[in-house]
């Protein structure tokens, strides 16, 4: 008779159970059953619609490619040759700081820089961050010396400090690709060296821009105009690294419009180009100007895009 009556009072006490802690016990298990996108490194981009509809750019923007997208309501507003294939330069190291940042374990890990990193570099006469044989650096210094001033012993070191080389960082750079839908962008190195089979789109690339701009640290250094890295027996003050795009412009020079960030690039077969974000009335837009002759002419043409195209 007591077991009976025990059954009945605990049943009892199991029905009383509230809404709320219901709701609490049923988050609890599909958080630890389905781990967030987030956890799992994955941002749900939705590649931007209006290719065909869009404006086209008139003769007073000078870049062969270029696009202009509005990041809310993830359109393409204005676009020239925007899904054609380009040589991407140094804003493939976009793509670079992505995959660095959401597969690196600590920014405070080191890496020793090495010969066999700096002298191929060297010899190609690539644009480098300044660290220097032997020298012990953070993750952190390299990726704000991939970005800052485009330095690419920066982007290999991070390949092998994160992946064990520079190849398998790459597979890695072109799965996340994949996995963002781009349409029509392979890479075959970490910097943008010219390979005539290492190539993407001002859409693509501005798809690439968009995803950074979700992860806060990402975002961050993008948005960095000098930064100095830390103390070594090399560098007892530490480097003092200025953005190669911030170097150009205040971003203010558009009316109304803040220029927040981006990624500037240049190879002889690409020419100048650039990747930029920007805000207008609490909106944010994103453009990117591609094959232009003259060191100056992808900044200007984003001014004029910026203060031409936006509604």
């Amino acid at each position: 008779i007591l077991f009976g009556l025990y059954l009945i009072v605990r049943s009892a006490k199991e029905e009383t159970i509230t809404p709320e802690k219901t709701q609490n016990m049923r988050t609890e298990t599909i958080a630890i059953e389905s781990p967030t996108e987030k956890e799992n490194n994955i941002i749900n981009i939705k590649y931007p619609d209006g290719l065909e509809t869009a404006k086209k750019f008139d003769k007073l923007i000078a870049s062969r490619y270029c696009v202009l997208i509005d990041i809310e309501n993830n359109k393409i507003l204005a676009e020239r040759n925007a899904d054609k294939k380009m040589y991407p330069a140094s804003m493939t190291k976009m793509m670079t700081l992505i995959v660095a940042v959401e597969n690196m374990e600590s920014p405070d890990d080191t890496f020793t820089m090495t010969y066999d990193i700096l002298n191929p570099l060297i010899n190609e006469d690539a644009s480098l961050a300044g660290f220097e044989e032997n020298e012990t650096i953070t993750i952190k210094d390299m990726l704000y010396g991939a970005i800052l001033p485009s330095g690419a012993e920066a982007t290999v070191g991070l390949a092998e400090a994160i992946a064990g080389s520079e190849t398998n960082f790459v597979r890695m750079m072109n799965e996340k690709a994949e996995e963002m839908g781009l349409k029509n962008t392979h890479f075959t190195n970490t910097s943008g060296l010219h390979d005539d089979n290492h190539y993407s789109t001002a859409l693509d690339m501005a798809v690439i821009l968009e995803y950074a701009l979700q992860n806060d640290l990402c975002r961050e250094i993008l948005s960095t105009y000098q930064y100095t890295t830390s103390k070594t027996k090399e560098h007892p003050k530490g480097i003092l690294l200025e953005s190669t795009l911030f170097s150009r412009m205040y971003g203010d020079e558009v009316e109304n419009v803040t220029i927040e960030g981006g990624k500037t690039g240049f190879t002889s077969e690409a020419q100048h180009c650039m990747a930029s974000f920007a805000i207008k009335n609490n909106k944010e837009y994103i453009v990117v100007t591609a094959m232009e002759d003259d060191k100056w002419g992808s900044v200007y043409d984003a001014f004029d895009i910026y203060e031409q195209y936006l509604p």
